[in-house]
């Protein structure tokens, strides 16, 4: 299937490793040009060399804190200084911190809101004017699987990432007149290093061993396996094509079939 991605500018948030690394790479693959940052530069360097070897796309790294405002627009500056455009726009950031409602401090609320929230926004903000005039952009957000059956211990992530979806929801209808769309990934439980932390958590909790988390996940997935994060990728792609122009507002689950609700 031919993506039509080929003459496509997409930025990717966060995309030094794990699912914005994926996402990066699968797109590079099916012939975009590709802006990719996160916030340790060596890293991101390294990661880019990698996708432009493995792919011939072009690649510019750009080394930002999506959780500062200054960085997402000297980014966005970059992208378009390099480009002349952004096309597609993937907003992911690292999750924020496990814990339960009475652990976790004001501080770390108002960081995650920052880091999960406000950078999803600022970075649609910068890069939607361009977008309307040339009718046509892919916005996709990494959210998670916690919008639909909220995950114990993950309080941050369970109300930020809702809130993520409930404004992408509102977007993607003030946006379609406009050959834009707007929908979100909801990743399950993928081999990542996030969620190495998360296992490490968990033991720290429970006392048991890493091993002991993964095995559970398992057991309550019906593919009896963790995702890869190709498999996230995949659909990022499909959703960034023009193929996909009437597909907004969605939120799409990526887990194995977790999620036992029907919507």
């Amino acid at each position: 299937m031919d993506l039509a991605l080929r003459d496509k500018v997409a930025l990717v948030a966060a995309s030094s490793r794990g699912l914005g690394y994926a996402i990066a790479h699968e797109l590079a693959a099916e012939g975009a040009a590709i802006v990719m940052c996160a916030r340790g530069e060596g890293r991101l360097k390294e990661a880019a060399r990698a996708i432009a070897a493995a792919t011939g796309a072009r690649v510019v790294p750009i080394a930002a804190d999506v959780a500062r405002p200054d960085d997402i627009s000297n980014l966005v500056g970059a992208a378009l200084g390099a480009f002349g455009r952004v096309d597609v726009l993937v907003t992911n950031s690292g999750g924020p911190p496990p814990g339960t409602f009475e652990s976790t401090p004001p501080e770390a609320w108002k960081k995650a809101v920052d880091v999960v929230l406000t950078s999803a926004v600022e970075l649609i903000r910068a890069v939607l004017p361009g977008m309307k005039q040339r009718r046509f952009g892919r916005i996709l957000n990494v959210t998670s699987i916690t919008v639909k059956q909220p995950v114990e211990n993950l309080i941050l992530s369970n109300a930020l990432r809702a809130a993520v979806t409930g404004m992408a929801r509102t977007l993607a209808s003030e946006t379609a007149p406009f050959g834009i769309t707007v929908n979100n990934l909801l990743p399950g439980y993928t081999r990542t290093e996030r969620l190495s932390e998360l296992a490490e958590s968990s033991a720290g909790r429970t006392g048991g061993a890493p091993a002991d988390f993964y095995k559970r996940l398992e057991s309550e997935i019906p593919a009896r396996r963790l995702g890869e994060p190709r498999e996230l990728a995949a659909l990022a792609a499909f959703l960034a094509s023009e193929r996909a122009g009437y597909v907004t507002g969605q939120s799409i689950a990526v887990d194995g079939g977790w999620i036992r609700g029907l919507f």
